[in-house]
């Protein structure tokens, strides 16, 4: 994985000096990634994860499985929670228990929108670094409360606490990552974030397959996750803050230091260059930053719209609608068995995953918009052969096989496009398109959307498909993808290969035009 950098491309003005970049010619940096992603792998496992809760007598005493991707009947005695939706497997008299039950799956969530919402002014006051230690502490106490939970009420309190600290590492792991990343491999190296959490996600569904059966195993899947925090910590406190954060925030010689690990002499003079001047820009502004500023100054409040559209859409084009109806595509294709469902799911979990690796590939070499451009045309195929399929079966009285495989193949193919371009452009872009002073608050601000975008669909899903149909439901997917992909062609730059200071230059050409005296980076990149 060698990226050839083009003169400039990183923003400096020698031309003579042509450098290869390759994701593994730094063990460093990418010792550096693979730490911080492990936020990514607490990201993936528990937000994946449904609570299956056997009903008898009120009691909710067997919580068997720790995987909220899948809505599948285990069992005739089972009630599976998907985000607060109910499905009921059998007649029972339980209406005071749903409310409970259904603030037990969604205050993670909750909990997660809180986390991200307040993560960016963590990263942005305390640091990246200090930032992600908290968090940690946070998910293994809310660990730790889940599993020694007596009752469902500090259950509650165990999952509020793991959303927090999800939320903020949601925000902190893909700015640290990007803050110690040569312009070059940055892509990659953020998407490795994203390759964490796809790997907590297909680590939830062995989980599933694992314990799914065996009762009084809860516990353990629930505390298990506060492994990986635990793991965090303690190498978190071996590793540097954020060069950049150091810089501009506290300590000049320690920045030096740690850059210096990072790139070579040559190089490392340049970098140092950039930072004081983008230091003098900050000291000229003369004002702290707000969150109002973000909508008041134009630059400020595109780059925003762009990162936060990415978020939305992310959310909006249906990736875990789709993960939750893959055990009934499965079922339509003729195979009646839940256990072959689970392990569709787990495979469909894989290929998300191994999407990622070819992610993290293309993202350097092909450029996020092309990449998301190309990704979200994939996905409207795919999902329209969903509708079809769905709409088709709906109608037929009959063997419905043959429509079946049309949605299997349509579930292969959303997968195939969407785990490359559209899991990790978003994440990626939003790591990189903010100046210094807004990176932390305009991170945590679009993370905060794709959770409350995540919300939105898992509550609205089920409702809209009771309304109006599976198949049409998939269809309005397929348009919001639309929307998508016209968004992204019109107001997302392309950032392959960019310094966080031509990005900043971007933004202030997009906002104010050339005459601002700002070089045509946009024409230049392209």
């Amino acid at each position: 994985m060698t990226i050839i950098s083009l003169p400039g491309s990183s923003g400096y003005l020698d031309a003579s000096n042509n450098r290869k970049v390759s994701y593994f010619s730094n063990p460093y940096v990418l010792g550096l990634t693979f730490v911080a992603g492990i936020g990514g792998l607490l990201f993936g496992y528990d937000t994946d994860c449904y609570l299956s809760f056997r009903v008898k007598d009120a009691d909710l005493s067997r919580l068997v499985s720790c995987i909220e991707g899948i809505v599948l009947t285990l069992s005739k005695e089972f009630l599976i929670i998907k985000w607060g939706n109910l499905t009921w497997l059998n007649k029972c008299e339980m209406q005071n228990d749903v409310m409970l039950l259904e603030t037990i799956v969604s205050m993670a969530l909750v909990g997660a929108m809180i986390g991200a919402a307040t993560g960016g002014w963590i990263n942005d006051y305390f640091g990246r670094k200090k930032a992600t230690l908290s968090a940690d502490v946070v998910f293994l106490l809310g660990s730790v409360v889940m599993a020694a939970a007596p009752g469902p009420y500090i259950l509650i309190l165990g999952r509020l606490l793991v959303g927090l600290g999800v939320g903020v590492a949601s925000v902190t792991a893909p700015v640290y990552i990007a803050e110690a990343s040569p312009s070059e491999i940055r892509g990659g190296l953020v998407s490795t974030n994203v390759l964490m959490i796809t790997g907590g996600q297909f680590l939830s569904y062995l989980v599933n397959l694992a314990f799914t059966e065996i009762p009084g195993t809860w516990r353990w899947m629930l505390g298990v996750a506060g492994v990986p925090a635990a793991i965090q910590f303690v190498l978190m406190l071996f590793l540097p803050e954020s060069p950049r954060w150091l810089y501009m925030k506290k300590d000049k010689s320690e920045a030096a230091a740690v850059l210096a690990k990072i790139y070579d002499p040559y190089r490392l003079e340049e970098e140092i260059d950039q930072l004081a001047t983008a230091l003098e820009e900050e000291r000229l502004r003369k004002q702290d930053v707000s969150y109002l500023d973000v909508f008041r100054k134009k630059e400020i409040r595109l780059a925003f719209f762009a990162g936060a559209g990415l978020q939305a859409f992310q959310q909006f084009t249906g990736i875990n609608t789709v993960m939750y109806y893959s055990p009934t595509i499965v079922q339509m294709a003729g195979f009646k068995s839940n256990q072959l469902a689970l392990l569709l799911s787990l495979i469909v979990a894989l290929m998300n995953a191994m999407g990622t690796v070819v992610g993290i590939y293309l993202i350097d070499h092909f450029g996020r918009k092309k990449l998301a451009l190309t990704s979200l045309s994939g996905v409207i195929v795919s999902l329209i052969l969903l509708a079809v399929a769905f709409i088709l079966e709906s109608s037929t009285s009959g063997n419905v096989g043959a429509y079946g495989w049309i949605a299997v193949i349509g579930l292969a193919l959303y997968i195939t496009f969407f785990a490359p371009g559209m899991g990790p452009v978003p994440w990626t872009v939003n790591s990189e398109i903010y100046p210094e002073s807004y990176r932390g608050m305009c991170g945590g601000m679009s993370a905060t959307v794709n959770w409350i975008s995540n919300l939105i669909v898992a509550q609205s899903f089920l409702s809209l498909a009771e309304a109006v149909g599976t198949g049409v439901t998939f269809l309005i997917l397929a348009g919001i993808a639309v929307m998508a992909f016209v968004f992204v062609a019109v107001f997302v730059p392309e950032t392959k290969g960019l310094s966080f200071e031509e990005m900043e230059k971007i933004w202030k050409e997009k906002a104010w035009g050339n005459g601002s005296g700002k070089e045509p980076l946009l024409e230049s990149r392209s």
